[in-house]
């Protein structure tokens, strides 16, 4: 009976154990889709710069939400369902966006500096979603690197809202990049690995 009471506890913790795993990659995959989404409207002119920048912003809300979620290093029901809930009216506004009839020029030097500093998010969260599947990055080192995520997307967000990006503005967003990409170096390279 002792025997069958510790085996099931065994399954109980290593099922919450690839739950909670799977969960957080899940919700950094979701992020990865968001931001292609994104990329692929202002591409085809669906979306044009104002709206990538108000999008943006919406996304770093949602990297802000993670972070704070996953800071004790777990992520309760309660919190996965605030998070999907946030994520789903993220991808509503995203096909609102796309099919409100608003064109952009995606040929526009604005629209080609907002592409490029949307694809680098997404190689960004691709690299942490890696992370997270491979046991390299922690819970909490993950809500620590969407708090740099969610910098990036504020600074995208800022530098479009006028329906323009310039050079100085890609710049300052270029060197935020910069560091949350050194941040994931680290975080993925450190001697912390995936327990939970």
């Amino acid at each position: 009976m002792k025997t069958r009471i510790l085996a099931a506890s065994i399954l109980v913790a290593l099922a919450s154990f690839g739950a909670s795993a799977q969960t957080t990659a899940d919700t950094v995959q979701r992020d990865v889709n968001q931001q292609t989404r994104i990329e692929n409207g202002l591409k085809d002119g669906s979306l044009n710069t104002k709206e990538a920048s108000r999008l943006e912003s919406e996304q770093s809300k949602i990297d802000r939400l993670q972070a704070k979620e996953l800071k004790n290093g777990k992520l309760s029901p309660q919190e996965r369902a605030q998070l999907q809930r946030a994520q789903n009216r993220a991808s509503k506004d995203i096909k609102a966006a796309e099919t409100n009839g608003v064109k952009g020029n995606p040929e526009s030097k604005s629209s080609e500096r907002m592409q490029a500093d949307v694809q680098r998010n997404i190689n960004q969260e691709k690299r942490v979603e890696q992370g997270v599947k491979s046991g390299e990055l922690t819970n909490r080192e993950t809500g620590k690197l969407e708090v740099g995520q969610a910098r990036v997307d504020h600074a995208e967000a800022a530098a479009g809202k006028d329906g323009h990006v310039g050079k100085n503005e890609q710049a300052r967003i270029q060197r935020k990049e910069d560091r949350q990409s050194g941040a994931i170096y680290k975080k993925k390279h450190n001697a912390i690995e995936r327990k939970e």
